[in-house]
C-alpha cells in the first residue's frame, strides 16, 4: 500500500507540475521515473540473530528493509531481550534460542543462517556450533581472536558444507567500490601510498571491548581491523611485511593484552607501503587516503555508519548513501542463495587473511622487529 500511494503521489504532483504534458509525454516520463516498483519474487534468506546487543539491533532495524533477507530467529542468553524481540520483530517461539540449546536449530527448517554478533572471543565456538547444525554463518568482525581460531572456524564450514561469511559491510559501499573500480582501471595510476586511521576514544572501562578474555586485545581488534582490511581493498595487494608500535597512556584503564594505541606500518609486493594508525584513545580519526603516481583518493568518515564521503583528484564522489547493513544482508543472501561473487570478497578466508596480519602486528609491536607476512 505505501508504494502504490507513493506512486499516486507522484504521478499527482508530476501532473500538477506539468499541466500541458501531452499523453505520450506523460506515459514517457512515467515510463522514466514513476515506474511502480515490483516486489521481489526470488529467494529469501531466513536469518536468525545471535547476540541481542546494539549492533544486533542495528542490523534487525536494517533488515526491515531488506529485499532477499528475513530476519526469523533470535539467540540470546537474556530472556527479556528475547521478549521484546519476538513482538517487535513478530518472531514465533520455535525460532527462540539461548546460548546453551541453540544447537537444535539443526531441527529447524525455518532458519537457513546465524548472524553471529556476540563478544570476539565466543564466535570461533558459536560458528562451529552452527555449522555443526547445518546452517550457513554470517560473523561480526574480527572473525575470531587469532589466526588459529579463525582457519579452525574456517575448515568446520568447510567440512559441514555451509557458507562462512564476515561482516565487512564496507566490501557493499558505493564510494568504496568506485574508487577500486578506477584504481583498477589504473585512474591512479601505480599506487604508492596508503594511509588509514581509525579510532576514537572509548567510554565505560568495564564493557567488553576492553576485557581481554572477550576481546581478544583491544583497539586493534575493533576499530584497528578496518585500516587493516581497508589497506588492502584500497591497495588491492597483499602486504608481504609488517612493522608496528604500541603506546599505552593509561595502563588502569587498558590493561595487559588490551592495547590502547598501534602505529603499523605494511610492505606490499609491487613497492607500494601503508602507514596506519589504531587507537581506543583519539577521537576524529575515521580517514583513508590513497596515493598513486596519476592521482589520489580520500575516503572522511572512511569506515562509520554512513554516509560515507570521499573525493579523488577528479572531484568529489556522489554515490548515493545507502543503510550499509541493509545491502550488507541483500549481497550476503545473493552469495549464498545465488552464488554471487562480491567485487571484494566476504567470505571466511577473507576475514582469515585479516587475522593473520593482526597476529603480525602484534609479534611485530612486541618484539620491535620487521615481520615477514604469507596471508
Amino acid at each position: 500500500m505505501d508504494s502504490r500511494r507513493d506512486f499516486l503521489q507522484k504521478l499527482t504532483f508530476s501532473a500538477i507540475g506539468l499541466p500541458l504534458l501531452t499523453f505520450s509525454g506523460l506515459a514517457s516520463a512515467e515510463a522514466t521515473n514513476l515506474i511502480y516498483e515490483q516486489p521481489y519474487q526470488g529467494p529469501v534468506l531466513r536469518v536468525a540473530i545471535m547476540g541481542l546487543g546494539s549492533y544486533g539491533t542495528r542490523v534487525a532495524e536494517a533488515m526491515q528493509s531488506s529485499k532477499k533477507a528475513k530476519l526469523v530467529g533470535v539467540i540470546s542468553g537474556t530472556p527479556s531481550k528475547v521478549k521484546d524481540w519476538q513482538a517487535k520483530y513478530n518472531i514465533p517461539a520455535k525460532n527462540c534460542y539461548n546460548y546453551e540449546n541453540f544447537d537444535a536449530i539443526k531441527n529447524n527448517p525455518d532458519i537457513d543462517a546465524v548472524y553471529v554478533i556476540t563478544p570476539n572471543a565466543l564466535h570461533h565456538d558459536q560458528v562451529i556450533r552452527v555449522a555443526k547444525a547445518g546452517k550457513h554463518a554470517i560473523c561480526e568482525k574480527p572473525m575470531a581472536i587469532n589466526a588459529k581460531e579463525g582457519q579452525e572456524m574456517v575448515d568446520a564450514c568447510n567440512k559441514a558444507n555451509v557458507k562462512l561469511l564476515v561482516g565487512y559491510r564496507l566490501h557493499f559501499e558505493p564510494k568504496t567500490l568506485e574508487i577500486i573500480r578506477m584504481r583498477e582501471a589504473g585512474e591512479f595510476g601505480k599506487i604508492m601510498f596508503f594511509q588509514g586511521l581509525s579510532g576514537f576514544t572509548i567510554g565505560d572501562p568495564n564493557q567488553w571491548r576492553l576485557n581481554k578474555q572477550l576481546a581478544g586485545g583491544g583497539a586493534m581488534m575493533d576499530i584497528g581491523i578496518y585500516s587493516v582490511n581497508g589497506a588492502r581493498y584500497m591497495v588491492g595487494e597483499e602486504p608481504v611485511w609488517v612493522t608496528a608500535q604500541e603506546t599505552k597512556t593509561d595502563p588502569v584503564k587498558f590493561k595487559e593484552g588490551v592495547d590502547e594505541t598501534i602505529q603499523f606500518q605494511f610492505g606490499f609486493p609491487s613497492g607500494a607501503v601503508a602507514s596506519c594508525l589504531s587507537t581506543y584513545s583519539m577521537s576524529n580519526l575515521d580517514r583513508f587516503f590513497l596515493n598513486g603516481t596519476e592521482g589520489f583518493a580520500e575516503l572522511h568518515p572512511a569506515t562509520g555508519y554512513g554516509p560515507i564521503k570521499g573525493r579523488t583528484h577528479k572531484g568529489e564522489l556522489t554515490q548515493p548513501h545507502q543503510t550499509h547493513q541493509t545491502v550488507q544482508m541483500d549481497e550476503m543472501a545473493a552469495i549464498i542463495l545465488e552464488g554471487k561473487k562480491p567485487v571484494v570478497p566476504v567470505d571466511g578466508e577473507e576475514g582469515l587473511k585479516d587475522l593473520k596480519i593482526i597476529d603480525a602486528i602484534y609479534l611485530a609491536a612486541k618484539t620491535g622487529k620487521k615481520v615477514d607476512l604469507t596471508v
